[in-house]
């Protein structure tokens, strides 16, 4: 299940990113589309509460502000269940490089956990940050380094 609301959240990103927003169909239009393109309604809908709690989790952390940048991340059992240790240890890579702060670390993370199934993957983890940073004032850099890892890796599987 997990794999098909990410395919559902990458069919989106890949065909709405670059329009403008007023381009963009209402819901409705974009559940249909989905519907034809052969996404289950369950989907469709699961990957469309995914985006409005990655949005909402946005305006949170804009409110709130960067917590301490120095902090040490302890994880859950949930969290280390679901987030193997090529996936902790990618996240603090891109922390310790500054490509993510604290606050959008936890961002991921929440957005990872809200998915179904078990174990993510590298390249899914590499998916859910570049849709957590997209539209992120201020975070263009850390959103091109990331979009540059995921479609390098594309290329890669492609040839």
């Amino acid at each position: 299940m997990k794999e098909n609301i990410i395919d559902v959240l990458m069919y989106l990103f890949e065909n709405y990113m670059d329009r403008d927003p007023e381009i963009i169909p209402d819901q409705e239009s974009l559940k249909v589309e989905l519907m034809h393109a052969g996404f289950t309604n369950t989907e469709v809908e699961k990957a469309f509460a995914w985006l409005d709690g990655l949005a909402a989790l946005k305006e949170q952390t804009l409110e709130a502000g960067v917590p301490a940048t120095h902090s040490l991340r302890m994880y859950t059992d949930a969290e280390m269940k679901k987030l193997n240790v090529e996936c902790r240890g990618f996240l603090l890579f891109l922390e310790q490089i500054g490509v993510l702060d604290p606050s959008n670390r936890e961002l991921v993370i929440d957005r990872v956990m809200a998915l179904d199934g078990d174990e993510m993957d590298i390249h899914q983890l590499k998916l859910i940050i570049l849709m957590a940073l997209f539209n992120q004032p201020g975070q263009e850099a850390a959103f091109a380094w990331i979009e540059d890892q995921v479609f390098e890796e594309v290329k890669s599987v492609l040839h």
